[in-house]
């Protein structure tokens, strides 16, 4: 029995064509020692993604911000992803924000159409384009995937919209009924997606982690877990979200999402993780980037040897 070989995947990606802020995340993890904290396990790689310098424009094909790089960063990543697992090779993405799972979902359909998704979030991610407020592509990834929005779509991500069954997701932790009820815009689990609000994953984490993939076991033998880090508190993680823009209160404490990632880890078919939305421009002393090395190492160390 051998523990997997690990590939370092950076994104170094703002969602809002930003110079700083979450386009900087992967060199601070590197800084705080993101790639110590595997034990035994190799790290056989670890690069950033290349991508173009940020524009906050709306982009014309997408009418999404920093188009330019956001179409590139979904093509790195779908070969980047596609490859470390052809390869045998765990690979843990990191930086940037939610709209990296585009190029994640092309990189696990090239391995098996039927990988699922674990997307662990404190929103359900599925605004429409055409009632975007801001045009950020990290509200409307899973509903792109999903192909509840982006008909309309030109260009290389209109391949991204309608590739995701939706017995192949489950979403636990979101919280943002009353953001959505807004824009009119209803919850994932009526549309035939397994879903569990804060409330319920709060009370019971590893309960309700374990129910999360008993459910996708049905329609899939192995899975993705996307952990968006604002699921977290932000009393207990303040670098998420815009700068003095007040966050959306309430979340998972770290010991919680510790032990739902376990779950989902120690399950034996987890093949990649993904973890975003940290922001360092939010963190001058850098505790929240040891923070997060230190989650990651205690939820990697549940993977059992192969």
């Amino acid at each position: 029995m051998t523990l997997p070989d690990i590939e370092l995947i950076g994104v170094p990606f703002d969602g809002y064509g930003r110079l700083g802020n979450q386009a900087r995340a992967p060199g601070a993890l590197r800084s705080a020692g993101i790639g110590r904290v595997f034990g035994t396990r190799r790290v056989v790689a670890d690069a950033d993604v290349e991508l173009p310098p940020p524009d906050p424009a709306r982009g014309a094909q997408t009418t999404l911000l920093n188009e330019p790089a956001l179409v590139a960063m979904t093509t790195a990543l779908a070969q980047r992803v596609g490859a470390a697992l052809a390869a045998g090779v765990f690979p843990v993405v990191f930086g940037g924000d939610c709209s990296a799972l585009l190029g994640i979902v092309a990189g696990l359909r090239r391995r098996s159409p039927e990988i699922g998704l674990v997307f662990v979030d404190g929103h359900e991610d599925t605004m429409p384009l055409d009632v975007s407020e801001d045009g950020e592509a990290a509200n409307t990834e899973i509903g792109l995937l999903l192909g509840l929005t982006g008909r309309t779509l030109k260009g290389p991500l209109r391949e991204s919209v309608s590739v995701l069954p939706a017995d192949r997701l489950v979403v636990l932790g979101p919280r943002d009924a009353a953001w959505r009820a807004q824009f009119n815009v209803g919850t994932l689990a009526n549309c035939g997606v397994w879903v569990a609000p804060l409330a319920g994953l709060a009370a019971d984490p590893v309960g309700t982690a374990h129910q999360a993939v008993a459910a996708l076991a049905a329609a899939s033998s192995h899975w993705w877990l996307h952990i968006d880090l604002d699921v977290l508190d932000p009393v207990e993680f303040p670098a998420q979200g815009l700068p003095d823009v007040p966050d959306e209160p309430g979340g998972l404490r770290w010991e919680q999402l510790t032990d739902l990632a376990g779950v989902v880890l120690s399950s034996g078919r987890c093949i990649g993780l993904s973890l975003v939305i940290y922001d360092p421009d939010q963190d001058p002393g850098a505790s929240g980037a040891r923070r997060i090395v230190a989650f990651l190492g205690e939820a990697m160390g549940r993977i059992p040897p192969r």
